[in-house]
């Protein structure tokens, strides 16, 4: 039977009572993840995961150990509202995303980890499900990012913020107390991880990544599942290839982090090469093709247009299956979400994705593309956030100018937003 992306069953079934039932899988609040899971930033801030409102830390790995913040106050307040059907503002981005159509993360939580519903009163510390940036190490300087999670973008941001940013921000930053201290207090987690994300800065790019890789071998641990989003510009570290570690493993999903074409692929993610993306990509296929490949872009007004030109480009081209693209709709920063477009601007793309629906219709069983441009029409037309134009030119003039960049050089069609 194929995995239907939309259900709310279970990935490992397991017997429920009516409550845990109903937390699962009808709850508007309840999430799994405060139970199985932490996230932290490059810069210490740890939160409940990665889809958590960012003014919604719950504590600092800088000064706490991850121990210390999974029994804090914060992470308990959080488990409390989610059993009592309380909205809580950390949680404020599923809650638009369902409200929108998106199969949300806090619902895919549910349905992959939901089978560790019974340690609701045992709240024990262990980590089943990992998603820790160990640091902001990263090659490109993608525009819908920034110093936290590129150290790419450190020159950029000094220009941007002047004064004395440059003396009070280093280059690269880390997690933990120290530059190795998050590793070692994941090392204990190792004995009961179920699935690891990778992401970061630029997971392909971190030591750290390769350790827990050859730490997992030497235990035999190839049934912990591997997710990665990467920007998939580098393949290897120091002569380790990643490809023939993911062939020993019994499950890697491989999200890449492209969300446009040759120049407009490379402005959007500046330092891209586009043909070395081709390239790598062609070289998994012949090295490890059982291996999940998708597509994670993340949708802004600066690909709106072009998604599905690329989306049917690449399938064309055989480097990827038309079911295996997943929308990643940007909310943050703000001044780059599709929902500043202009009426006849959502108009023109409501219909494009309208279109490329028809061309998914027969070739997406999984119902993740259709989804994903169904759902973006409906949070692009939810909400006018045209007042946020002019803060977009100030903002992409500001970034052309310290790059000696031209965005109309590159997006044309944007002159609608003039």
């Amino acid at each position: 039977m194929s995995y239907n992306y939309n259900s709310t069953d279970l990935v490992r079934p397991t017997e429920l009572t009516a409550r845990e039932e109903f937390l699962l899988k009808e709850s508007k609040t309840f999430c799994i993840y405060p139970w199985v899971h932490l996230h932290t930033h490059p810069n210490g801030a740890a939160y409940p995961c990665c889809h958590a409102n960012s003014m919604n830390t719950v504590g600092n790995c800088r000064t706490n150990t991850l121990a210390e913040i999974w029994q804090g106050e914060p992470m308990q307040k959080l488990r409390e509202d989610m059993l009592t059907e309380t909205s809580n503002d950390t949680c404020t981005r599923c809650y638009e995303q369902e409200e929108s159509g998106f199969f949300s993360g806090r619902r895919s939580a549910n349905k992959h980890h939901g089978h560790h519903i019974k340690k609701l009163d045992q709240t024990p510390f262990e980590m089943t499900y990992w998603d820790i940036r160990f640091s902001n190490l990263c090659n490109l300087k993608c525009r819908s990012c920034g110093h936290l999670f590129s150290s790419q973008w450190y020159q950029d941001q000094a220009k941007l913020a002047g004064g004395d940013w440059k003396a009070r921000n280093s280059v690269l930053n880390y997690a933990g107390r120290t530059e190795t201290d998050m590793w070692e207090q994941l090392i204990p987690h190792l004995d009961y991880v179920e699935q690891i994300y990778f992401a970061g800065g630029e997971p392909l790019l971190m030591e750290e990544h390769y350790n827990i890789l050859n730490e997992l071998v030497r235990r035999g641990r190839f049934d912990v599942r591997l997710i990665y989003n990467t920007n998939f510009t580098h393949t290897d570290l120091k002569g380790n290839s990643v490809f023939e570690y993911w062939k020993q493993f019994d499950s890697v999903a491989v999200g890449a982090s492209l969300d446009d074409s040759d120049q407009r692929g490379e402005y959007i993610r500046k330092g891209t090469d586009w043909a070395v993306i081709e390239q790598n990509r062609r070289d998994m296929l012949a090295t490890c093709p059982k291996v999940d490949f998708y597509i994670s872009p993340t949708l802004s007004i600066m690909n709106a247009l072009h998604m599905p030109d690329f989306h049917r480009d690449w399938v064309a081209k055989g480097l990827l299956k038309a079911q295996d693209l997943n929308v990643n709709i940007l909310q943050d920063p703000v001044h780059y979400r599709i929902d500043i477009a202009p009426a006849g601007y959502k108009q023109q793309l409501t219909a494009k994705y309208r279109e490329h629906i028809e061309w998914l219709q027969d070739q997406d069983p999984l119902q993740r593309a259709t989804q994903g441009f169904e759902s973006a029409i409906t949070f692009m037309n939810a909400t006018d956030n045209t007042h946020l134009i002019d803060t977009f030119w100030r903002k992409t003039h500001e970034l052309d100018t310290i790059r000696n960049e031209n965005i109309l050089n590159i997006i044309p069609e944007l002159k609608a937003l003039k």
